[in-house]
């Protein structure tokens, strides 16, 4: 019964406050959607002890759904370790972010509609960690796409807010037309899209080869090539990240719940499911690797410059979903796990505790208008604290366990992609701790740099929105310690059982790298507070300077590397061009012109020519008369023959 309930109940929340809304009333909707989704999460972790701990893997069939020739497809729900796991985080997350929202929406005047969107949103993301089948993921790959859409939009008198909703939406169709593609190429592949059926073909397809594009390729490599440009698009990576920051526009709430613990790890989710294909093609983790490693590195760079304080928290969570593609890469498959676990709750933290700063800045967003709040709101500065630090990757926050493994394993797996991707994270772990620390001396430290008006109103936000910050809080600080050895230490393989394929037992190798290896990811992290703490508290004046003198580079990092400005150039201007032709060239010149209005003009210029003949005079009405007998008598000569 929790099986269902865990996965049905948001949804029953989501419909009940959609669609009565306005008869319970914003409270109403409010106690509804938090009500199941505590029943949901409850669940959740009773589903955890029993199939991850006490390992009863299990898989519920609801109903058949599709029969089309050999493509036979169940609604079934699959439960298995790495699903309880994303059951936890989901729900968990998701039920923090519903009781937090509402303290946050309180004065919105959509108050159910919110709610109903977030718990579709739930809804959607649970039916894709369920899935038993590609075609049952797809359906909540897409789901958790539309509800990101209504969320990213929902003050969509905003046009910045519905250009992002549209931006998130667009982009994200290229990365599922690639998903598409893929699950295709499997079906073309293995006859089927059931997990299982899939899994236990694999071995005998490893060599199978296909031409695609004119050149024969292993056929696995492509399948888990387009199936990982699908998870590029939804865990943003580099290429297809432009949409992550410009999501901020949305609610805050909503930027915790999608952007650092449920949708972005959809890609992570769906690519660790697929681990038994993707271990036969060496190819196509070489590429996740590198994707990663890049992602991880770039995304950190440019968090350093931003000024907004969920856009660096947004940036954040980029480069750490490259951390956790790249240990997928390396086939350490539960380290990446492990980090989408830990980083859920320290990530959610952050953007929460952001959303706390912005209520007691009177909706400021921008750091440089912040400084010397932390007196006023110390329960929020505390507990940012503690997000920064497992973030950061300082010991014993739940960061530290995670991050490092990953970093471990990537320089366990001896390949030179391996090492690329150790230096590379190395190199991220260092601007992860310095632009944390930027962030929080600028925002809570130093000299006020808001105006007396707001100032005057700082304060720190109620209950409802700090009781959900501890919770998370508690994960930040004891979900590394905690889940250590069943993810990845000594329990495992017990643990995992068959939920995730290994070839490479890079998790173990990873137990036994040098010292230096496993010490350089906290001393980088150390390193980068302390320049924080040099330029930003006791040598103010540096990063002016810098700035200016490196002009050039800062304008880049600031710019986001000009992704948005070379895909403006190279898609959009030539898009609207193209539109604009097809708009008053074809539509308006040739179909219109042609066809509706063409035939109106043309009746229009006859009637007017024949409307001469309306005069008046006697002479004219008999000429049109006997000329209308003369073509009369014409046409019955011509057709009596």
């Amino acid at each position: 019964m929790q099986f269902v309930a865990a996965v049905f109940l948001p949804l029953l929340g989501s419909i009940v406050a959609g669609f009565f809304g306005r008869f319970i009333g914003d409270r109403g909707a409010q106690l509804v959607t938090c009500t199941l989704l505590g029943i949901s999460a409850a669940c959740s972790a009773l589903i955890f002890k029993d199939v991850a701990i006490d390992g009863n893997a299990v898989t519920i069939t609801l109903l058949h759904w599709i029969q089309s020739g050999s493509l036979d497809v169940s609604w079934a729900l699959k439960f298995d370790t790495l699903t309880a796991v994303m059951l936890i985080v989901v729900t968990w997350v998701s039920f923090m972010v519903h009781v937090y929202s509402v303290g946050y929406m309180s004065h919105d005047p959509a108050i159910p509609r919110f709610m109903s969107y977030l718990s579709l949103f739930t809804f959607a993301m649970l039916m894709l960690v369920t899935a038993d089948n590609l075609i049952q993921l797809f359906f909540g790959w897409e789901g958790v796409g539309l509800a990101s859409y209504l969320l990213i939009g929902f003050w969509f008198e905003k046009p910045s807010a519905s250009a992002a909703a549209i931006k998130a939406f667009v982009v994200n169709r290229v990365g599922d037309f690639g998903f598409a593609l893929g699950i295709f190429g499997v079906f073309f592949l293995f006859d089927s899209v059931s997990f299982d059926a899939i899994f236990a073909a694999a071995p005998d397809k490893a060599a199978a080869t296909v031409t695609f594009f004119g050149l024969e390729a292993n056929a696995i490599t492509i399948c888990c090539l387009l199936l990982f440009v699908g998870a590029m698009g939804k865990s943003a990576q580099l290429g297809l990240h432009t949409w992550l920051p410009d999501a901020m526009e949305g609610p805050t709430p909503v930027s915790a719940l999608i952007h650092a613990a449920t949708m972005v790890t959809a890609g992570v989710f769906m690519v660790a499911r697929m681990s038994p294909l993707f271990e036969y093609s060496d190819t196509a983790l070489t590429v996740v690797t590198l994707v990663g490693a890049a992602t991880a590195f770039f995304a950190a760079t440019v968090g350093c410059v931003q000024n907004d304080i969920k856009r660096v928290i947004a940036y954040s969570t980029c480069s750490q979903l490259g951390y956790m593609f790249f240990a997928i890469g390396v086939s350490a498959y539960q380290a990446a796990v492990f980090h989408l676990m830990t980083h859920a709750f320290f990530k959610a933290l952050l953007f929460l505790g952001a959303g706390s700063v912005i209520h007691a800045m009177s909706d400021e967003q921008d750091i440089r208008r912040m400084g010397g709040i932390w007196k006023h709101v110390k329960v929020t500065w505390v507990l940012m604290w503690i997000g920064s630090l497992a973030l950061a990757g300082i010991p014993f926050f739940a960061g530290y366990y995670s991050k490092d493994m990953i970093l471990e394993a990537a320089f366990a797996s001896h390949s030179l992609v391996g090492q690329l991707a150790y230096w590379m994270g190395i190199g991220a772990a260092f601007l992860t701790a310095f632009y944390s620390w930027r962030l929080l001396i600028l925002t809570f430290h130093g000299k006020p740099r808001a105006d007396e008006h707001v100032m005057a109103h700082v304060h720190e936000s109620p209950a409802v929105m700090i009781l959900p910050l501890f919770v998370l809080a508690a994960g930040a600080v004891f979900g590394g310690w905690l889940g250590y050895d069943m993810f990845v230490g000594h329990a495992q393989e017990h643990f995992w059982r068959d939920a995730i394929k290994d070839l490479h037992q890079t998790i173990e190798h990873a137990h036994h790298v040098e010292e230096w290896v496993a010490l350089a990811p906290t001393v980088v992290g150390v390193a980068g507070i302390f320049l924080a703490y040099v330029l930003y508290m006791f040598v103010p004046s540096i990063p002016g300077a810098l700035a200016n003198t490196f002009n050039g580079l800062y304008r880049f990092l600031l710019n986001k590397w000009y992704f948005d400005e070379l895909y403006d150039f190279l898609f959009v201007r030539p898009a609207f061009r193209i539109g604009r032709g097809l708009w008053q060239g074809g539509d308006g010149a040739l179909i219109d012109g042609v066809g509706p209005d063409g035939v109106a003009a043309a009746t229009g210029v006859i009637a007017r020519k024949v409307g001469k003949f309306q005069s008046g005079y006697l002479y004219h009405y008999a000429f049109a008369m006997l000329i209308g007998v003369a073509v009369f008598v014409t046409w019955y000569m011509f057709n009596a023959r």
